[in-house]
């Protein structure tokens, strides 16, 4: 008979889950991990890695098609829209492949079927409907001393505009399209509604872009949202800000939106329409409730190691609240996991997060905006440096973006750093470390970044900050 007595039981195994596992087992904690659908969960199967596939097949595609700006000939250049899906589902299946793997390398066994927590310790798991993988063990009762709640969130669906999986979808149906369609209605501007409207349209779609609020991808600062806005409607992309969907009237294939902006109503008809107004934590029918585990608008309230108010439970990622990013869940459930083992680790510091869009022109940002700053009335010095003087972004046909930096003007902290422009989601990394380090303006300005490189303009950022760029 089958163990079923261990000292950590992670439910969920997204990124969050899956590492947090590995992390316990390295620690010496005999760990299990439920899961009742995917393996390395939405972000693996569904979400981050897959749509990374589909906008690389756009990219090439992009490429292909002003081949001649490069000095090169590419004729007739078209697309297969259905192996384009499949090569992007090859990707998540070898990623979900390699979760088992790891698991089996750290000797933490996979629990498959819906898990419920009966009592502190105590966790009841039932038949799911997805198969389960080779060896793993089933449904039962299993016993616990830490539960580490990662069971992620889903698509916000909003009253009116419900997808029905035909017409109106979510990121699951956008992900899997049978065709391109002709048109097509994105609500939404964050990370997901932006990355499907790029991809979208750089393969032909007519696409508009419905946004509640006075910007698009409301997080990052306004100076380089405008200068992405204005690169999507350059592209094609109709932006609407500052207006909502009110109806959405289905048809067999199609759908027509009744949009109100500016006190103003009109109606458009496109083939499909992409909700991507958010997400919410997955917290039902894991026995919260009857717990007292203590939530709030739809997530598990979490001290700064990830304990919820019941002793025993945890709660890491999506599920216990924004930044609802997969790298955020993995350094939560480090800390959660090393906290518990009294390692004491650093508790996690949200402002030095990064976020990332792949859009095209991609987004990367880490710390505050400059308009958060001015609003926390702190003193600061800002720099720019736009891509048009940078060679190497000129050599690769790339020379439209901009990095800009924020620093106090006091102390000569980096607070925050915002890009948009070619490959700028590999480059923030770079301020991301030079923030975790405390590191000041004087030793950025003293670091020397080879050339020729995009990241060149990291440095001429900061210089100009200070009035000193030497390249604009």
């Amino acid at each position: 008979m089958a163990d079923t007595n261990f000292d950590v039981l992670i439910i969920g195994s997204g990124p969050g889950g899956y590492v947090t596992a590995i992390r316990a087992a390295q620690l010496g904690f005999k760990t299990a991990i439920v899961e009742r659908d995917y393996l390395g969960g939405i972000c693996l199967n569904w979400g981050c890695i897959p749509t990374k596939a589909l906008l690389r097949s756009a990219e090439v595609f992009h490429y292909l098609e002003h081949a001649k700006n490069y000095g090169l000939k590419a004729d007739n250049v078209s697309y297969d829209a259905k192996a384009v899906v499949q090569r992007s589902r090859a990707v998540s299946k070898r990623l979900n492949d390699g979760v088992g793997f790891l698991m089996k390398k750290n000797k933490v066994p996979i629990i498959w079927g819906e898990a419920t927590i009966d009592a502190p310790g105590k966790v009841s798991v039932k038949a799911s409907k997805s198969e389960a993988p080779k060896g793993a063990l089933g449904p039962g009762q299993y016993q616990a001393k830490h539960i580490i709640i990662a069971t992620g969130a889903r698509p916000r669906v909003l009253p009116g505009i419900e997808p029905d999986k035909k017409v109106v979808w979510t990121y699951f149906e956008a992900m899997v399209p049978d065709r391109v369609p002709k048109s097509l209605l994105v609500i939404g501007s964050g990370a997901i509604g932006i990355e499907f409207a790029s991809f979208y349209r750089t393969l032909g779609s007519d696409v508009t872009v419905v946004e509640v609020l006075p910007q698009i991808l409301p997080v990052e600062d306004q100076e380089i949202q405008a200068f992405a806005r204005k690169s999507f409607e350059k592209q094609g992309i109709k932006i609407h800000t500052n207006a909502k969907v009110t109806k959405l009237d289905k048809k067999a294939d199609s759908v027509t939106a009744t949009i109100e902006e500016g006190g103003k109503t009109q109606s458009i008809t496109v083939e499909r329409v992409i909700s991507a107004v958010g997400v919410v934590g997955n917290i039902e029918n894991l026995g919260l409730e009857k717990l007292d585990v203590k939530t709030d608008r739809g997530i598990i309230v979490v001290d700064q190691f990830n304990k919820t108010n019941v002793p025993g439970i945890y709660a890491i990622g999506d599920v216990s609240g924004p930044p609802m990013l997969a790298h955020k869940a993995e350094h939560e459930g480090v800390v959660c996991i090393e906290a518990i083992k009294g390692l004491n680790p650093h508790p996690m510091n949200k402002l030095m997060i990064p976020g990332c869009t792949y859009c095209s022109p991609q987004i990367a940002s880490v710390g505050l905006t400059e308009q958060a700053a001015k609003e926390k009335k702190l003193d600061v010095r800002v720099g720019r440096f736009p891509f048009v003087g940078n060679g190497k972004a000129i050599a690769l046909g790339e020379d439209q973006g901009l990095v800009k930096v924020i620093f106090d003007k006091k102390t000569g902290q980096l607070l925050g750093a915002h890009m948009v422009g070619a490959e700028v989601t590999e480059l923030i990394q770079g301020y991301v470390v030079a923030m975790n380090l405390e590191t000041t303006e004087e030793e950025l300005m003293h670091t020397i970044f080879p050339h020729p490189t995009l990241s060149e303009m990291m440095k001429e950022a900061v210089l100009d900050a200070y009035g000193r760029a030497l390249n604009i």
